[in-house]
């Protein structure tokens, strides 16, 4: 029922993670009227049916531009949420009430990609991280005067990752059986949607002792980057070698940045000042 791309990360990259799960989503998704289930998905168990409405095109084009932008949105009870300390699905399944309040998600884009009457949708969605293609499937339903729930799912765009950029379970094991695995790999940072700080020198070198540095930064970033912010340390040659914390932003007038490393690569990568 669900497909798409999946982002792993392994060996050292583990450590980048947390800076890989807020980018947006794209996500190709069928939605099925006239049902709904406790899941929200065709994996569930249907909860409630009810007659669906005569629908055109145009009546659920204009229904579905009403969730594009910043809307409140309840995620499904079985989930990964977390609530006092353990999972929401696991709360669910042994049969616990379970109460989940709406949070805001973002909706950059919904395009209706095919309506086959009475009862099937089919639409392309843009999202924030933390969205629910499953609530936004019962909510679909609700808004059209019914029930649904979300039918199919095919993520195909994870940030800068692409389902052209994706290798399917078979190549992996393929190559993991003939010792060709990190030929499938990209570098350690690809993708990471963060500002890029070049580093070089004696630089390298005191970031890497955990020392605050000042950093001469180009332009174009002198007034992006605030205190608390994260960028990228990447080498001359574009290879990250750390995080960076701000601790003092320039003030666009030549001044350098004050950083610290948040993590640091340098020594696993080999990469030397």
């Amino acid at each position: 029922m669900a497909s798409g791309v999946l982002v792993l990360c392994l060996g050292v990259a583990t450590r980048l993670v947390e800076y890989y799960q807020g980018h947006d989503k794209v996500y190709l998704a069928r939605v099925t009227l006239g049902e709904e289930t406790d899941t929200c998905d065709a994996m569930g168990a249907v909860v409630e049916s009810a007659p669906v409405p005569s629908l055109d095109r145009q009546t659920v084009e204009e229904m579905l531009a009403q969730f594009v932008g910043t809307i409140d949105q309840v995620p499904p009870i079985f989930s990964a949420l977390k609530q006092d300390g353990e999972s929401l699905h696991r709360k669910a399944r042994r049969g616990e009430t379970v109460t989940v309040e709406a949070r805001p998600v973002t909706i950059h884009s919904i395009d209706l990609i095919d309506f086959s009457a009475p009862d099937q949708i089919a639409i392309r969605v843009h999202c924030s991280a933390g969205t629910y293609i499953r609530s936004l499937a019962r909510d679909i339903g609700r808004a059209l005067g019914t029930v649904a729930h979300l039918s199919k799912l095919r993520r195909e765009q994870v940030g800068a990752f692409t389902l052209e950029d994706a290798h399917s379970l078979a190549e992996i094991e393929a190559a993991a059986d003939a010792g060709k695995l990190p030929a499938l790999l990209l570098p350690v940072g690809a993708g990471l949607d963060l500002p890029k700080i070049v580093l070089a020198g004696d630089t390298v070198k005191r970031l890497g002792y955990g020392q605050k540095v000042p950093i001469p930064v180009p332009k174009e970033l002198a007034h992006v980057l605030n205190a608390g912010d994260i960028a990228q340390g990447v080498t001359v040659q574009g290879q990250l070698i750390g995080i960076l914390r701000v601790l003092q932003p320039s003030n666009g007038q030549q001044e350098p940045l004050l950083v610290k490393a948040e993590k640091w690569f340098a020594e696993q990568l080999n990469v030397l000042p």
